[in-house]
């Protein structure tokens, strides 16, 4: 079988956790967003690159990543990874090869 990803499990050793959206209302009409934690992974992160750009008076720094982990029915774009207070949003998520063993995210992390 041509295509199928070969990767060391003992690569994924970094801890991550993995978070979805709550959109609690406020009370007023509106809601918060606060994050609740689904699950805790352990994935291989790799940087893939950076960029910066000036809008509304100031510079915005921006970092990609893609995180690779053991497959799980539950990741999806819009969820976010938590590194250390670090924040890693989830851009895009695919199966590394069709095989349902990994998935590989695309992540965006903003400058501080």
């Amino acid at each position: 079988m041509t295509g199928v990803v070969f990767l060391d499990p003992g690569r994924l050793r970094t801890e991550l956790a993995l978070q979805a959206a709550a959109t609690p209302p406020d009370g007023a009409g509106g809601h918060t967003e606060d994050w609740q934690e689904v699950a805790t992974v352990f994935a291989l992160v790799e940087p893939v690159g950076a960029a910066s750009h000036f809008a509304a008076g100031q510079a915005h720094e921006e970092a990609t990543h893609r995180v690779t982990l053991r497959f799980r029915e539950d990741v999806a774009s819009g969820m976010r990874f938590l590194k250390a207070g670090r924040a890693l949003h989830i851009v895009t998520v695919r199966d590394a090869d069709g095989t349902g063993r990994y998935l590989v995210c695309r992540v965006r992390e903003e400058g501080r």
